[in-house]
């Protein structure tokens, strides 16, 4: 225990100078190929290394490669900086080492706290039970799935989980566009099939067309298949575009659909004045998913999948073996029996920690401050005669093209956002948008300036001029 702790000084030490130091450096630089083998190709080692060997390697072979999330100018993906309190606690979730299954420990009882904060945070109902912790998004979003399917099968007088899916009419699912990817793999797992996932049209502004969703489900009512979940987008990655969310759970009702909100990364946006009546109608959705490591900053990996009804969950996922019988559970049981995680870490207590540490104000002054930021680099491209704005600023993403001469501009932001990656001064990433090669940055650092966005203008300037 003596060299635990010096070593955990001394990792304590690396952990503070890293982050104090990242502002200052490059956002980000490949990795030189001698680092890439040196950290792929190692072998084994016969023996145990002493504790101060590992971290001299982490100093010099792991800290000097970061993914630039931590940087100020990291608008790529939807990616964020560690919130310094959920960095501090990792090391004492991992010190107690729980499964947070259940059982009496401070690890589900955190968790229950945890997620009725996030439900709080985002406007949406909390019933006792009504959510879990996840690995991410794409786990939450099964879990939200799985437990619409079984609803819609035991309303129909059957059992999907004991039956299977075979010899029933398809069940569909219906997403916008623009809806993440995480959608498309879930229903793939629960074996809905790509085939019956129905891609909704989306407007001129990105956001899902109601007209068009209700005239599809009406289809295929009328052909005999079985829609069974529409999921509506609250904060898409590509625009940050928020769906018509009241007005799709107003088709939901009239077709008895479950209606889930995709808000991974944009659920939060509700917390900022000027986007909140677009979030109008959230509070109504069967299911929502989101991530704390997200727009909150906590450290990866940590989503969250809140549902109105918690008993659905436990319907899709419940399975207690005689090993696992805890007669003093309660009436809520494990939190085992609402997804599939039998042994599941302790990640509430990054999650307490960085919410803790910002409070409610201190959340909203981040999300106000990145959407503001979005809103400001959306308007100083609408003043540059270079840039076009293609789609309305939402929440934090900005989504837009550099058009500095009338030719080949899909080639031109296709390879601007390596250029612009490789130069090292910012970092952000392309992406397709109604059919165009655009340029997309994702606002998330707390630390972000305007002076931030001017450079990031003038490096996309400076790139494109090399291409």
């Amino acid at each position: 225990m003596t060299d635990l702790r010096a070593a955990g000084e001394r990792a304590a030490a690396l952990m503070a100078g890293h982050l104090a130091d990242v502002p200052g450096g490059p956002v980000w630089r490949p990795v030189p190929d001698a680092e890439r083998a040196w950290l792929s190709g190692q072998e084994l080692p016969e023996d145990g290394r002493p504790l101060d060997d590992l971290l001299d390697d982490v100093r010099a072979h792991v800290l000097p490669h970061p993914m630039g999330n931590g940087h100020p100018r990291f608008f790529g993906w939807v990616n964020s900086p560690p919130n310094p309190a959920g960095v501090l606690v990792e090391p004492l979730a991992a010190a107690l080492n729980p499964s947070c299954a259940g059982g009496d420990h401070a690890g589900p009882h955190l968790e229950r706290a945890v997620v009725r904060w996030l439900a709080g945070l985002a406007g949406f109902p909390h019933p006792p039970g009504g959510g879990l912790l996840t690995s991410g998004a794409s786990m939450a979003t099964i879990v939200c799935l799985a437990s619409a399917r079984q609803r819609a099968a035991l309303a129909d007088g059957w059992d999907a989980r004991e039956e299977g899916l075979a010899g029933r009419p398809p069940m569909v699912m219906y997403v916008t566009e623009e809806g993440h990817s995480c959608l498309h793999k879930a229903a793939q797992l629960l074996g809905l099939g790509a085939r019956n996932v129905r891609a909704v049209p989306v407007d001129a502004a990105y956001r899902m067309d109601v007209a068009a969703l209700r005239a599809m489900v009406a289809e295929d009512v009328a052909a005999g298949l079985r829609p069974f979940c529409v999921a509506g987008s609250a904060g898409t990655v590509n625009s940050g575009a928020v769906d018509p969310l009241d007005a799709i759970a107003d088709v939901a009702a009239e077709f008895g659909l479950w209606f889930h909100v995709d808000g991974a990364y944009g659920a939060l946006g509700v917390l900022d004045g000027q986007a909140r009546p677009h979030y109008a109608g959230l509070e109504r959705a069967d299911s929502l998913a989101l991530d704390p490591h997200k727009w909150l900053g906590v450290p990866v990996g940590c989503g969250c999948a809140l549902l109105r009804e918690p008993g659905a969950a436990r319907a899709a996922f419940s399975l207690v073996p005689s090993y696992l019988v805890d007669d003093n559970a309660g009436d809520l049981g494990w939190f085992a029996e609402y997804g599939p995680e039998q042994t599941r870490p302790f990640r509430a207590l990054k999650t307490w920690a960085t919410l803790s540490s910002l409070g409610r104000s201190g959340v909203v002054r981040l999300v106000e401050h990145t959407t503001g930021l979005a809103r400001t680099l959306g308007a100083m491209v609408e003043r540059a005669p270079d840039f076009e704005l293609l789609a309305p600023v939402t929440t934090s993403i900005t989504a837009f093209r550099h058009t500095p001469r009338a030719e080949g501009l899909d080639a031109l932001n296709r390879a601007i956002p390596f250029a612009v990656q490789a130069r090292g001064n910012a970092f952000l990433t392309g992406t397709r948008l109604g059919g165009r090669d655009a340029l997309r940055a994702c606002f998330l650092h707390p630390d972000t300036t305007e002076r931030d966005l001017e450079i990031l203008l003038d490096e996309i300037r400076l790139a494109a001029k090399a291409l």
